[in-house]
């Protein structure tokens, strides 16, 4: 990681993030709340604490998410706007992802006409990508277009950023509907704009999706052939994906190859066993390890 919690300015902190180790990131962000309460800067240590609250958040911990978030509107000033943004960002994030009320709804309208006001576009997408997905059709994808429109037309480069993570929620909601054809546009667009700016982990999860939905339209054959070359490529990074076992079982299933896919279905369940984002689903972890048999059932 090129930045530094224990110097990098205010300007950079989204740069700390990683969102697969949401634990190594409440700590980075615990190491510059630390730093800004000895240096006595107010302003980075409100938008710390809101992204300490979010690393806090993605690990379910909702109440310590909670407080965290106290402290920093404890220390917002009323002319720290983005600060003010960043707080109803969280906010909202954490009520969506405890159920808790309209999902953050009030919260995110307000963050998006704040940070619309003070010309903070990469919080602005935000903003509405959030309300893209608390908010049911068809208003959750005229949200979506919002953001879209505005990640593509800004000037910062911030927001352009956007554009990959709002084509691959956009490219879930047409799987979703059934337009497979749609969503894989939608997942292309995403998996170029992700390698056009180096993010080549990100471009493998686009073409993990594009493969997704090939399975959804029967074409089995190459959706196995491209979890296959997804899965060579981890293996030479050193890297391992329980998502992409579990979509290599169920190609293998679609084709009528069931002792094939058994292993694969067992590994899927060794990996994700343990993963948060599955907590709201348990039913698909059940499904694995029924499929993966007496090998799934040993798993924790």
């Amino acid at each position: 990681m090129a930045l530094s919690p224990e110097s990098v300015p205010l300007a950079d902190l989204d740069g700390l993030w990683d969102f697969e180790d949401p634990a190594e990131s409440e700590r980075r962000f615990e190491v510059v709340v630390r730093r800004a309460r000895i240096e006595g800067q107010g302003t980075l240590l409100a938008e710390a604490l809101t992204q300490l609250a979010r690393a806090q958040g993605l690990q379910r911990r909702f109440d310590d998410a909670t407080r965290t978030l106290d402290s920093a509107e404890d220390g917002l000033v009323p002319e720290d706007r983005r600060g003010h943004v960043r707080l109803l960002l969280e906010r909202g994030r954490v009520a969506n992802s405890s159920g808790a009320g309209e999902r953050g709804r009030p919260s995110f309208v307000a963050a998006w006409e704040l940070a619309r006001a003070a010309e903070e576009d990469a919080l602005a997408v935000d903003a509405a990508h959030m309300l893209g997905i608390v908010e049911s059709p068809p208003e959750a994808r005229e949200w979506n277009e919002r953001a879209m429109e505005l990640a593509r037309s800004s000037p910062q480069p911030a927001a352009r950023r956007w554009v990959g993570s709002l084509a691959n929620n956009m490219g879930w909601a047409r799987h979703d509907a059934g337009d497979d054809d749609g969503a894989i546009e939608l997942f292309a667009l995403a998996r170029d704009e992700w390698l056009a700016d180096g993010r080549v982990g990100r471009a493998r999860v686009a073409r993990w999706s594009i493969a997704r939905c090939r399975r959804s339209k029967g074409e089995l054959e190459p959706a196995l052939a491209e979890q296959r070359a997804l899965l060579a490529e981890l293996d030479a990074l050193g890297e391992t994906d329980g998502y992409v076992f579990e979509e290599l079982g169920e190609c293998l299933l679609g084709l009528g190859r069931a002792d094939e896919a058994q292993p694969h279905f067992a590994r899927a369940v060794e990996l994700l066993a343990a993963d948060p984002s599955l907590a709201d689903d348990p039913g698909r972890l059940e499904r694995l390890r029924s499929l993966a048999g007496a090998s799934g059932q040993t798993e924790p």
